[in-house]
C-alpha cells in the first residue's frame, strides 16, 4: 500500500479556501468534509486537510502562525511538465493567491512558488532527471 500525506492547514475562510484549491487542481472529498473543516485531494496519496482555526486548535496546544508574515513550512508538489507548473501556478495567482519569489529555472528542474489566501507558501516544479548535471 502508498504511503499517504495528509498537510492540515488551519484557514481563516473555509468556503474561500476551498474554492482557491479548487482552482489549482485539488478535488474535495465530502465525506471528510464538514463546517470546520475540508478534504482537499490532489492525488490518491496528496491531501490537503483546511481546518478553521477552532478545528486546527483541537490538534495542537501550539500558537498558529501568520502563515503572511511567518514561514513555518514550504509544501513541495512534482508534476509531468513545465506547463503543469505554469498553469497551477497562474491557477492560484487568478484565484487570489501571490507569488512570493520569481520562477526559477535550474537548467533540470523548472519552478514556481504561490502563497495560499492564508499565507500558506506552496511550491510546484518539474524536474527533467536526463537534464540533471552530471
Amino acid at each position: 500500500m502508498a504511503k499517504k500525506i495528509f498537510i492540515n492547514l488551519p484557514v481563516a475562510d473555509l468556503s474561500k479556501s476551498m474554492d482557491f484549491y479548487m482552482k489549482i487542481g485539488f478535488t474535495n472529498n465530502p465525506v471528510f468534509t464538514d463546517e470546520t473543516a475540508a478534504c482537499m485531494v490532489l492525488s490518491e496519496e496528496i491531501y490537503a486537510m483546511l481546518l478553521t482555526h477552532e478545528k486546527f486548535s483541537e490538534f495542537t496546544n501550539k500558537k498558529i502562525i501568520d502563515a503572511k508574515t511567518g514561514i513555518g513550512v514550504i509544501n513541495s508538489i512534482s508534476v509531468d511538465s513545465v506547463e503543469e507548473v505554469n498553469a497551477m501556478a497562474d491557477a492560484a495567482l487568478s484565484g487570489g493567491g501571490s507569488e512570493p519569489t520569481p520562477p526559477k529555472d535550474y537548467g533540470f528542474m523548472q519552478q514556481r512558488s504561490f502563497n495560499d489566501l492564508d499565507g500558506n507558501h506552496w511550491e510546484v516544479l518539474y524536474m527533467d532527471m536526463s537534464q540533471m548535471p552530471g
